[in-house]
């Protein structure tokens, strides 16, 4: 994985490029989710909190709006497509690709999360709207369909 620019994560080895605004996003909805279980360590909590806190001031600049959105990520919200994509505007509108320190804070917090990058040449999966998947190796899944 390499730094294409200020905002842009490059993952040769499964063909995605992330801008940072996905960057931030991904980062948000992972320590969201992350945050929400007890095993979070507490650099994952306080790396979440950081990103999210200067998100947040960023996004009320430019009124209350922004924020109000942020805020409706906790919980459930968080894995729904429809807040991602809000968000994701937000974000473009406010600038926040070109905002290295925010970027580096997402990028920062997907490293604690071990999100970075793949383990053992094994590319990211998309499964959110998936049901029944197994992730991993030597898995086994028995289906019985009536």
């Amino acid at each position: 994985m390499q730094s294409g620019g200020i905002g842009q994560l490059v993952r040769h080895d499964i063909g995605v490029v992330m801008n940072g605004v996905e960057l931030v996003v991904a980062a948000l909805s992972a320590g969201a989710t992350a945050g929400l279980t007890d095993t979070a360590s507490s650099a994952v909590r306080d790396a979440y909190a950081g990103l999210r806190e200067s998100v947040r001031l960023r996004l009320a600049a430019r009124g209350d709006a922004g924020a109000r959105v942020l805020e409706a990520g906790e919980g459930d919200v968080v894995g729904d497509e429809a807040w991602r994509e809000q968000l994701r505007e937000l974000l473009v509108a406010a600038g926040i690709e070109s905002d290295e320190d925010i970027v580096a804070a997402a990028r920062s917090l997907l490293t604690e999360l071990g999100l970075e990058e793949p383990q053992d040449g094994v590319g990211a999966v998309d499964a959110r709207r998936a049901q029944g998947v197994q992730i991993g190796d030597h898995n086994t899944m028995t289906n019985t369909f009536n």
